[in-house]
């Protein structure tokens, strides 16, 4: 599990070579995505921090050039280069690497389970806690799944009401294919973060936000894995979705090819600057089981901080982040990057009510952040998704089985998984 690729060993002989020195010293070296809004957004409160604690500076760095910034992560690990801080760990990484003995516990730290308590729901620390009770990341970020949706297409295709509902959508998909346009778009290859954008907020919308992995073993073989299977294969064998991306050409949901999509709240800005004059569009949850009862989950798509134990100074860096993890932090981060903190209560909280009322575009998202998932706190879950994955593009995409024969066979490819 935890070889490094050829790729990732590589990426060793590129990572600073300077850390070392620089731990010799009570500095603290701290990476962030390289997303422009995030780098704004940390540069400030550094540069902060650094001013008032020049004794404890903290060095500011982007997160080295990779595939992936999960591959560049591992590769760190292996060659012991990784940062003090690191604030866009993937959740689904975190009880690997947890388990592998390089992250601080976080609630060994002062102070820390009434910070997290403080900003987050019971529901939230449960999912974040690993399997030997610890804690090992501090929720920070996340952007809710939604249905982006083109009112206008609906209508002029005599549909009044924007689907809510499994027969509902299904229904619209026809009404919109006598008229050559697609219902909605989703990736259908077997990469296993494309399920971010279909299974995933589906299973949590039709379940209630059920784990897929649970105890050791698969959690999904059920009757709301077998109906999401059922509902995606309905859409994609009449060809109401596509089977290609529609790669190479004008974005299908700006050129209204497409009436639905699955995606988050950076959508908003992206669609802003490229919409053609008069298009409409909003957001509602994803479709769920017409016999659905309760809240709709989402997935949540969360991005997380870590301390390494390559930190010689772990009480520094939490005393660094709580500057950054304040609401008025919070506040700052929702206005510079337009992605959500993980925080409890958003709509409540007077500050963020008055930024959504001047955004209302933001809102629907907003209110999707009470019930969001993020992902179970297991190991492997790459693997999971990857295995859920190759049977959603057998019997989802091209139907060579049975929704209860891919469900089935994937929970089974799972359980297996967690058996070596």
């Amino acid at each position: 599990m935890w070889k490094a690729s050829l790729a990732a060993v590589l990426l060793l002989l590129v990572l600073p070579s300077c850390q070392k020195e620089v731990r010799d010293h009570n500095s603290l070296i701290f990476w962030s995505s390289n997303n422009t809004e995030e780098i704004n957004f940390t540069k400030k409160y550094v540069d902060a921090w650094n001013h008032e604690h020049a004794d404890i500076p903290v060095a500011f760095q982007l997160v080295p050039e990779g595939q992936s910034s999960e591959e560049v992560i591992l590769a760190a690990v292996v060659g012991r280069t990784t940062p003090d801080i690191y604030a866009n760990m993937w959740q689904g990484d975190v009880e690997d690497f947890a388990m592998s003995g390089v992250l601080i516990a976080l609630d060994t730290l002062d102070g820390f389970l009434s910070f997290l308590y403080e900003r987050c729901d019971s529901q939230v620390v449960k999912e974040i806690t690993s399997s030997n009770g610890h804690i090992y990341q501090i929720p920070w970020k996340g952007n809710p799944i939604m249905m982006e949706f083109n009112p206008g297409l609906f209508k002029q295709n005599g549909i009044d009401s924007i689907p809510k509902h499994y027969s509902s959508f299904l229904a619209a998909g026809a009404k919109l294919k006598e008229a050559n346009t697609f219902l909605g778009i989703t990736e259908s290859n077997a990469i296993w973060w494309q399920r971010f954008f279909n299974f995933l907020p589906l299973y949590y919308a039709a379940s209630g936000g059920a784990p897929i992995v649970k105890d050791g073993k698969a959690n999904f073989n059920n009757e709301y894995g077998v109906m999401v299977f059922d509902f995606l294969q309905k859409i994609y064998l009449p060809e109401y979705f596509p089977r290609e991306s529609l790669k190479g050409q004008r974005d299908p949901f700006l050129a209204s090819r497409v009436a639905t999509t699955f995606t988050g709240p950076w959508t908003i800005d992206f669609n802003e600057k490229f919409k053609p004059a008069g298009l409409k569009y909003s957001y509602q949850e994803v479709p769920v089981p017409d016999n659905h009862v309760g809240p709709i989950y989402t997935y949540g798509d969360p991005k997380n901080i870590v301390i390494f134990n390559t930190c010689i100074h772990p009480e520094n860096a939490w005393r660094f982040l709580k500057t950054m993890l304040t609401e008025q932090a919070d506040l700052d981060f929702l206005e510079t990057s337009k992605q959500f903190p993980r925080r409890k209560n958003l709509m409540e909280v007077p500050a963020f009510a008055s930024y959504f009322q001047a955004h209302p575009e933001l809102i629907p998202f907003a209110r999707q952040t009470a019930h969001l998932r993020g992902i179970d706190c297991a190991r492997y879950m790459k693997e999971v998704l990857d295995l859920i994955s190759q049977e959603y593009e057998a019997c989802v995409v091209y139907g060579l089985k049975s929704p209860e024969e891919g469900i089935k066979d994937a929970a089974h490819a799972v359980d297996l998984l967690y058996l070596r």
